[in-house]
């Protein structure tokens, strides 16, 4: 598949113009081959160069190396997530593996981050969970003894209090989280780029058309090329049932974005000077917004079944009119020029939200569908995919393995016009907190 991605991201465009970048020119071979080179394909590679040092390893990308999702995600490395549907004592079992791994992948990335001197803006802030309608409360209340019974670290805040938190009166509720992050994703992703062992070779711009299995060699072609590789481990998380991996239990969304320029003195005084933070939606389909370090506030407000391979300008356009109206809502005295720059991405998801960690067959893996949490749970999930590809195991990959596998969807045109009617629904639901 050939990716036409938007170059206005933000995220990317902070980052300085890479050198040396290699395009797919000649057949290979090799003993380990990635497909994907966002967080977990980096890890991937991380990790099998520590497991396999004499082995030679080739990891592929369709465009620039985290340059998809990864760099064109919100920057939140999650520690709970909201919109889980968890109701009984068996459901909150499963909500208690899935925060697991949530801790696991801050872990990840904090040990990443540590051991090479990252500066990513990594900023131990929390998160909130927020609503502009009063009634949500219950929502939040219930969300609140769900943590509560968990051991996790959280207050509500209403009001007054948000206002000074936030610096906008839009948010009537919240419920902040003490153990999320946030930070700059471009920087990381760059940062696991630039620290590829010398035993990887990258190629970028490089799009997988079709592979084969015969015997023990899997063939794969490129555009003029072949790699022919002894394991392959598929990274492309939104893009995995385009290559036919686990196609009936993962489906990719497109999201748009927008972020202003920096505030000025005199605007960000307006808004009482808020410390950075971060706002998730109470409901589904509602804004999620940040506030930057350096001042930018970011809004992500559609999410929608679109040809995940491109976004032309002209649509890219019409959805950021939706981002520029989310922030009026919340800061009505801010200009109306005030965005900088819209891009869109792709989150993969499942029907039960929760992720794919598979041995296709002895040279056959996979990872990706991380529902929106990737930076952490993908990182994550790179590192131990390689373990188990390399025949080991983990405490990690128990902690993985137990948890409940994503469920069957139904084939086309059905799996499509149900997940539309659904997005309509939580749409409208959600539309006052768009």
């Amino acid at each position: 598949m050939k990716l036409t991605n938007d170059k206005s991201c933000s995220w990317i465009n902070d980052l300085p113009l890479r050198t040396n970048i290699k395009t797919l020119s000649v057949n290979q071979e090799c003993d380990w081959l990635i497909i994907g080179a966002g967080y977990t394909g980096l890890s991937v590679a991380r990790k099998l160069s520590q497991l396999h040092p004499s082995q030679k390893i080739i990891l592929v990308d369709a465009q620039l190396a985290g340059e998809g999702a990864s760099s064109r995600n919100s920057g939140y490395l999650v520690d709970t997530t909201l919109n889980d549907g968890f109701t009984s004592n068996k459901e909150l079992e499963n909500y208690k593996k899935k925060a697991d791994i949530y801790e696991l992948g801050i872990k990840a990335v904090k040990k990443f981050i540590k051991e090479y001197q990252v500066d990513c803006e990594w900023n131990e802030c929390g998160k909130y969970f927020a609503s502009s309608k009063s009634e949500d409360q219950k929502i939040l209340l219930k969300f609140s003894e769900t943590l509560s019974k968990l051991g996790y670290n959280h207050n509500l805040l209403f009001n007054n209090e948000l206002t000074k938190k936030l610096g906008t009166s839009f948010y009537t509720v919240a419920l902040h989280t003490k153990g999320g992050i946030l930070l700059h994703p471009g920087k990381l992703a760059r940062a696991m780029i630039d620290t590829l062992p010398d035993n990887v070779q990258l190629f970028e711009n490089s799009p997988l058309l079709d592979w084969e299995k015969n015997n023990d060699i899997i063939s794969c072609n490129f555009n003029n090329e072949k790699i022919n590789t002894k394991k392959i481990i598929f990274a492309t998380n939104g893009f995995l049932k385009s290559l036919g991996i686990k196609s009936n239990y993962n489906f990719p969304l497109t999201l748009t974005a927008s972020m202003t320029r920096p505030l000025t003195d005199e605007e960000f005084r307006a808004l009482g000077e808020p410390n950075e933070w971060g706002v998730l939606p109470v409901k589904p389909m509602g804004a999620t917004i940040r506030m930057t370090k350096d001042r930018r506030i970011l809004i992500r407000n559609t999410a929608e079944v679109h040809d995940p391979s491109k976004m032309t300008q002209s649509e890219l356009d019409k959805r950021s009119i939706k981002q520029k109206l989310g922030i009026k809502k919340r800061f009505p005295q801010l200009p109306n020029d005030i965005i900088k720059s819209s891009w869109s991405g792709i989150v993969s998801r499942t029907r039960n939200s929760s992720q794919i960690f598979e041995k296709i067959d002895d040279h056959i893996f996979a990872a990706g569908c991380y529902n929106g949490s990737g930076i952490g749970v993908g990182t994550l999930f790179g590192e131990q995919i390689a373990i188990k590809a390399s025949n080991e195991n983990s405490d990690e990959i128990n902690i993985i393995e137990s948890r409940s596998k994503p469920t069957w969807l139904p084939p086309q045109p059905f799996l499509n016009i149900g997940v539309k009617t659904r997005l309509i629904f939580e749409r409208f639901r959600s539309r006052s907190d768009v």
